[in-house]
């Protein structure tokens, strides 16, 4: 997984006893063979679990202080063999004299550094000052262990030998919960993987909590954050431990141990995504103090993706959650509209209806604005303009849909307009290129005139997809006077049109909805056989979640093509073969590059996602660059 910037790493939290280093030991080493069998490269534990965080005014006996010492060593000798950077909270006693909580920094046999923690908690439940002492920026403290001595101080980097851009801090519970943790800081200084030995209590409401802490902390620090919790086997004198475990990504959490759980949190980190994210986000500074870096150095043993690859990284999985997603986008596309009619002084807004997907959602979109205008829905003017290649199916949907929304219907058959212009240039009528066009130009100089004749705007109907594929006419269906759907992902529409069904109201309205979603995507410029669409999208671009799947995690995360191929495995396993996945991949990047001329001139639209392609915002591309260095890497791989 390293070749594609992943790293897999684990939060655990053993069961212990308080203050008995020997079994504690056994424990933890348990606890970290087993993260390494699940090929894990940083394993994190929790606060002094070497002890115990419980053991109260116990952290003052220098028996149990030494035999927490040699409990460490011990744990960093029998884990010498395994391929990992572990991380294992203890007390230390420093040679000046002062206790530190600690995190120990462990690899190949070795105790690389000690950390202290910084923030040191003395209220409510916390009386830690009464035992340790904080750490500080610049202190110079040691501490021996086994007549070694061994650095005692925050600020410190470790970066991996063999993977430079795995890179390592690690802060102590409190630290997290600061105003300013120095998580902070070590990201800015180029800390990918942030981790928190912690013991946090549990109390109600606090894991809830907890949870948006990690995760707040992984976004706003463009990171990994890998928490580890006390739990089992402390003591419940006074309160209760969890051991909630969890690891994060940019806000997103990715494994969890939930408090009062077994097992631990495991998830496949993707550094790549992180530091792609922290080249392109400019406000993300480098921080003015440099760290001391440590060289730590493990193998990487091949394993199988565990982390889970959504087929549609547009649309989200969870039902709920994709329904107030879906009615957001609806707010935001009908917000913008509103704001452009009123503007413009257009109280006539024109779309041209076909009884498909994209415009069946911009006149949904249209009705929703003008309601919000308390403008009249017969202002909005639907044409539908059959010719060669429309059925009766798309026909009667789009009629009926019109009636349903209570917006005025004109209907301009442009079957003669269109065989004179090509009889006009000396056309065959033989079924290419110029004979698709001329009925998709001809149907935008319809719209555009009657827009003009009622003092109106043309809205566009095409989506992101379309646009990310060129699958549009230049000056066609290209050009609008406003797009409301041009950041809409085709695997959007339909779930956006299939939401708007649900809440319909009228069962005429919702049948005529559902057959629309029923009907195959086509731009239907051919004759139908025996009343057929004969011309599918899908079947001549390919399938358009392949492409949307292609498009976010290449505009998204700038994704090499041999990851996204490698991705795209994973996720529609069972679904597309290699072989297919690669054709249609390939002839994504081909399309994508050849027709940016379309998107170098698109009319203005709303952006309601992470991933669009206007000019005027978050994609600015030449129209001249070659796709020969993305086709390049996929050569051999068939």
């Amino acid at each position: 997984m390293k070749e594609y910037g992943y790293v897999r790493v684990a939060a655990l939290s053993p069961q212990i006893r308080v203050a008995d280093p020997d079994y504690n030991k056994a424990s933890i080493v348990e606890a970290i063979r087993q993260a390494a069998g699940a090929k894990a490269s940083v394993i994190v534990l929790p606060e002094l679990c070497v002890t115990g965080y419980t053991c109260g005014d116990l952290f003052l006996q220098d028996t149990l202080l030494k035999g927490a010492e040699e409990a460490l060593l011990s744990i960093a000798a029998e884990t010498a063999q395994l391929q990992a950077l572990c991380l294992v909270g203890l007390p230390v006693r420093a040679r000046s004299g002062s206790l530190y909580n600690c995190a120990a920094i462990l690899n190949r046999g070795k105790v690389l550094h000690l950390i202290p923690k910084t923030h040191v908690p003395n209220y409510s439940e916390f009386y830690e000052l009464r035992h340790f002492a904080p750490g500080k920026a610049g202190m110079e403290e040691t501490a021996l262990l086994g007549g070694e001595p061994v650095p005692v101080r925050p600020d410190v980097l470790f970066r991996c030998q063999e993977w430079p851009e795995l890179t390592v801090a690690a802060e102590i519970c409190e630290d997290l919960w600061v105003a300013s943790p120095p998580s902070n800081g070590y990201a800015l200084a180029g800390a990918a993987v942030l981790c928190n030995l912690s013991a946090s209590d549990e109390t109600i409401g606090k894991a809830q909590y907890r949870r948006s802490l990690v995760c707040g902390q992984s976004a706003k620090t463009l990171s990994a954050y890998v928490y580890a919790d006390a739990g089992e086997g402390e003591s419940t004198t006074d309160l209760i431990f969890s051991g909630h475990c969890m690891a994060a990504e940019n806000g997103v959490l990715l494994a969890e141990r939930p408090p009062f759980t077994q097992g631990m949190a495991l998830a496949d980190v993707d550094l790549q995504h992180l530091w792609q994210e922290r080249r392109r986000m400019n406000t993300f500074e480098r921080w003015e103090n440099v760290l001391e870096e440590i060289e730590f150095s493990i193998g990487f043993a091949p394993c199988t993706l565990q982390r889970s690859i959504e087929k549609t990284p547009f649309v989200p999985a969870n039902e709920e959650t994709r329904s107030s997603r879906c009615e957001l986008i609806f707010t935001m596309q009908a917000a913008g509209l509103k704001k452009r009619l009123a503007h413009a002084n257009a109280r006539h807004a024109v779309v041209g209806l076909s009884g498909g997907l994209d415009s069946t959602l911009a006149l949904l979109v249209m009705t929703r604005a003008y309601d919000a205008l308390s403008w009249p829905r017969k202002d909005i003017i639907a044409v539908t303009m059959p010719c060669f290649g429309t059925t009766g199916r798309t026909y009667q949907n789009a009629c009926q849909l019109a009636r349903e929304l209570g917006v005025t219907l004109k209907e301009v058959n442009i079957c003669e307009a269109v065989t004179r212009h090509l009889k006009d240039i000396g056309h065959d009528f033989s079924h290419d290129v110029a004979f698709e066009n001329a009925q998709a130009r001809e149907r935008t100089q319809v719209l555009m005139d009657v827009a003009n004749q009622y003092g109106g705007l043309v809205v566009g109907t095409g989506d992101l997809s379309e646009l990310a594929l060129g699958w549009a006419t230049y000056n066609g269906d290209h050009m609008s006077m406003y797009g409301v759907n041009a950041s809409v992902p085709k695997t959007l529409i339909r779930y956006l049109v299939d939401t708007y069904a649900k809440t319909a109201e009228g069962e005429r309205l919702r049948a005529v909805l559902l057959d629309i979603l029923d009907t195959p995507v086509s731009p239907e410029l051919l004759p139908p056989e025996n009343g057929e669409i004969v011309q599918k999208t899908e079947e001549l671009v390919g399938p358009y979640e392949l492409h949307d799947f292609f498009l976010y995690h290449m505009l998204r995360f700038a994704e090499e093509p041999r990851k996204i191929l490698f991705l795209a495995e994973h996720a529609f396993q069972g679904i597309y073969s290699h072989e297919v996945i690669l054709h249609w991949l390939k002839n994504f990047y081909r399309r994508f590059f050849a027709q940016q001329f379309k998107r170098s001139c698109l009319p203005d639209g709303p952006k309601v996602g992470s991933v669009t392609l206007s000019p005027r915002g978050d994609w600015r591309m030449p129209s001249d660059a070659s796709a020969a260095v993305w086709l390049k890497e996929l050569e051999g791989m068939e």
